[in-house]
Order: C-alpha cells, then structure tokens, then sequence
C-alpha cells in the first residue's frame, strides 16, 4: 500500500516517503506530495534540467528518442534518433552531454545544434555502452560504461571502466577499472568526492576522494543499498548543496547523508532509474523511472547544472 506519513501529507498512489529517522521529514515541505508528470514511456533515464527553456530533457532508451518536458508538462521529441541515448548532462557553457549506447560513445551538442563525437574508444578497442556522465567544474567529464548496451560477443575492452576525458576533449584516462558493472556517479559539492555506484550483486555506491590531477583514490564503500523485499540496484544519483545524496536503488530513491547515513527512502510505484534537480529554484527533484517521470519538491536545493 503507497501511503504517506501523516507529517508528509495527504496519502497518494503514486508512492510514499519512508523515513529511517525522524530527521527524514525536515528534508520535504509539510504538504508535500510525490506528482507523476508524464508517463506512456517505454523506458525513462538520464534527465536534466535545461536553464534557459526552463525544461527538462529526459532519454527514453528503447524508444531511441530524447524528450523534452515543458512548463505544461508537454513531452514532445526533442531528439530522435538518439542513438539509444542514456545518462544526460550539461557542461559549463550549457552544451549537452549524452552517452549513447547505440553508438558506444559520448557526444556534445555544440551551441548551434551540431554534434561532436567526444569519445567512442579507448585505445583502439570500442567503449562497451557509456550509461551516465557528469561534468566537473574544471571542463573534465567522468562517465562510466557498463556493457548493458550491447551483446557479450560485441564487447572488444576487458573491463567495465570508469573514465576522465581532460577539459580539452583530448585525453580519456581510466579512473577505476574493478568495477562490475559501472552505472550512476556524482560528485560532493565541494568536487573533492566522487561517488560511483556498482550495479552488480555487490549492490553498493563506493567513494572516492578526487585529486588535483582528477586522479581517483581512497576507494571505500559509502552505503550498500540492499533491503529485504525491495528490487533493484544503485543506480543514478544526483547531490543536494548540503551533500546529502540521492540515489535511486531498491525500492525507490535512498536519501542518505555525507557520512552514508541511510536518512530514508521516497518510494515510488515503479523502480526508479535516475534523477535530477530542476525547476528555477532547483528545488525539485525529478526521477525517471521505467514508463513514467515523476517529481517531488524538496526543502535544499539540489546542486545547479549550468
């Protein structure tokens, strides 16, 4: 049964908040409810939040498409073919980053609508299926890429890798290579931590301190999102300006604090896949999950994208 608690507002269908303390509740406005805005989607990742049309881009995967969600709560094509696009993001001059999985690459649309192909392999073997990427302040981008997007006779690289393209576009390092399967990554306000999720049965998001280089060390596990009852795994996640994450995994979106501290869970109605700050204030939090968007307002504002 999706119900809310009596100091979170009216019960409603669409999901419920699941508090692990009572700190839980300060983190949402008394009134709040958890609103799905578009649904009918085949399979929903990647939003973000576009400061200019005040709009939020989102993929949906096996459709091949990315849409764009209005004021209206319109969704219309923004792009198709996307090229089975997946995690989605914006650089510090406003321009989209995407990882695509048809093409096993990251991409950017320039400021005049035309694309560039950042990075399609590393050496001479092709990247497996690049799923989420965020940009650092200083013009670096860290992806990771899992092999969901392809078929295990395609993959040509050992590994599931995570990777640094420098500001210039120019040099792809790898950053971390243990990992099973790569997915969501974030980064704490202050850009000194890096958080990767592991998709696999290990089920857990790691933390990693970031040197000046945008060299990767000190790997320690932040939180292992497993609970009893609950599908699904770490997938992605997204900060807020006080360093609390939110990450989607089992059951829902886990909030937890900068220590790992696991605050509580928005659950939702279908498994969440993704998420993003948005909104002009950017305090709402939109989640992708499976056939629908959905979206709850939250107290902090959540770290602004350009």
């Amino acid at each position: 049964m999706f119900y809310l608690q009596k100091w979170f507002g009216k019960r409603t269908a669409r999901g419920y908040l699941q508090p692990k303390c009572q700190k839980f509740s300060r983190l949402f406005p008394k009134s709040v409810v958890i609103e799905q805005v578009a649904t009918g989607f085949q399979f929903t990742e990647g939003p973000v939040w576009m400061t200019e049309d005040q709009c939020l881009l989102f993929s949906d995967i096996p459709a091949n498409k990315i849409y764009k969600l209005n004021a209206a709560r319109q969704a219309a094509v923004f792009r198709e073919p996307s090229h089975h696009s997946n995690g989605l993001t914006r650089d510090g001059k406003g321009r989209l980053i995407a990882c695509e999985h048809g093409s096993r690459c990251i991409t950017r649309t320039e400021l005049d609508g035309t694309l560039t192909v950042f990075s399609d392999r590393f050496g001479t073997q092709k990247l497996n299926s690049p799923n989420d990427v965020i940009v650092k302040s200083d013009g670096a981008i860290y992806f990771t890429d899992p092999p969901y997007g392809i078929q295990p006779e395609q993959q040509e690289l050992p590994f599931q890798g995570v990777y640094r393209l420098s500001p210039t576009g120019q040099d792809l390092t790898v950053v971390a290579d243990d990992f099973v399967k790569p997915n969501g990554l974030a980064l704490s306000p202050d850009e000194q931590t890096l958080y990767i999720a592991d998709s696999s049965e290990r089920c857990h998001i790691r933390a990693f301190d970031v040197q000046a280089d945008g060299t990767l060390t000190n790997c320690r596990v932040f939180h292992t999102m497993k609970a009893p009852g609950a599908t699904g795994n770490p997938d992605g996640m997204k900060v807020d300006r006080e360093g609390r994450l939110y990450a989607t995994g089992p059951g829902g979106v886990w909030v937890l604090e900068p220590n790992g501290t696991h605050l509580g869970t928005i659950v939702l109605p279908e498994q969440p896949a993704n998420c993003a700050w948005g909104d002009a204030d950017w305090q709402s939090l939109y989640i992708t999950a499976r056939t629908s968007l959905y979206k709850i307002r939250v107290n902090t504002p959540g770290i602004a994208v350009p």
